[in-house]
């Protein structure tokens, strides 16, 4: 649809959608989205306008006005606002923003965690593809496709799980985040074998000090605890669901003696392998 607004230019366009009840009940949705060409001194002031705003300034800038404070935003920025409550904004310059009205579940927890960190003027490390994605939700509506409203609703988490990244997570971090997630996977599928740190540090380029360093900066543990885990996760597994023995159970997972295993489980479970069978079996 085209806008009727004053100082709004013909050429831009917007789309409202009526989110179904399974929708409301599971998904983040838009309430309306569109790409829209502002004209010098355009301002738009609502005590509420029930949903939340991103929006990705394309060119140009403009201000916001929030309840206790004024903002700015630049192009290569989103603004993220609470619209439930008063707000405005404008600009005496003329600017382009692609835009989106959504709710949801869990927008409200989104809007609270990102503002309260980062506060409603973002600058993501990379922002073209997160509007990217506002693109493609608005292309859905201007293109007569099928609304997917679980497609849209992976798109709306995708941004928002993006702003939720430090504005320092540059793209070596993003490099980093991705070596360590492969390190799990690695972990994950090859935990009954030995796997020493050297061996996990050369899979990731990295050096052991290092990796051990970034490794825990992305878990919160380090690969040996990492490893110990994984395993302890299937001996428990195997102990509730099947009735090898525990010294097969060892070897199975990785360990070399079954007395190793045992004080080993016993240190992170407080209770031996056979105290944990008996108390899964009543």
């Amino acid at each position: 649809m085209r806008s009727q607004e004053s100082k709004i230019l013909p050429k831009s366009d917007y789309y409202v959608y009526a989110p179904s009840s399974l929708a409301k009940k599971l998904y983040l949705y838009p309430h309306s989205t569109g790409y829209f060409y502002y004209e010098a001194d355009y301002q738009i002031k609502r005590n509420s306008f029930d949903s939340f705003l991103l929006m990705y300034v394309v060119k140009g800038s403009c201000r916001i006005t929030l309840p206790e404070e004024t903002l700015s935003a630049s192009a290569g920025q989103f603004v993220l606002i609470d619209c439930y409550q008063p707000h405005s904004y404008g600009s005496t310059n003329a600017w382009e923003a692609s835009w989106l009205h959504f709710d949801g579940t869990l927008a409200r927890d989104y809007f609270t965690e990102i503002t309260e960190h980062y506060g409603n003027v973002l600058s993501p490390s990379d922002p073209i593809t997160l509007n990217h994605y506002l693109e493609k939700i608005c292309n859905m509506f201007r293109d007569s496709q099928p609304i997917i409203e679980s497609k849209i609703s992976a798109y709306i988490t995708n941004i928002l799980n993006a702003l939720l990244l430090p504005p320092a997570y540059n793209k070596n971090t993003l490099n980093q985040a991705t070596t360590i997630a492969d390190s799990i996977s690695y972990i994950n599928e090859n935990f009954q074998q030995d796997l020493p740190l050297k061996t996990l540090a050369q899979k990731a380029n990295m050096s052991p000090f290092y990796f051990t360093r970034v490794f825990f900066d992305e878990t919160g543990s380090t690969p040996h605890q990492y490893l110990i885990n994984t395993r302890i996760s299937a001996a428990k597994y195997l102990l509730k669901s099947t009735d090898a023995s525990i010294k097969d159970i060892a070897f199975h997972i990785g360990f070399h003696s079954e007395s190793s295993f045992c004080s080993t489980f016993k240190k992170w479970e407080n209770l031996t392998p056979s105290q944990y069978r008996e108390d899964s079996h009543p």
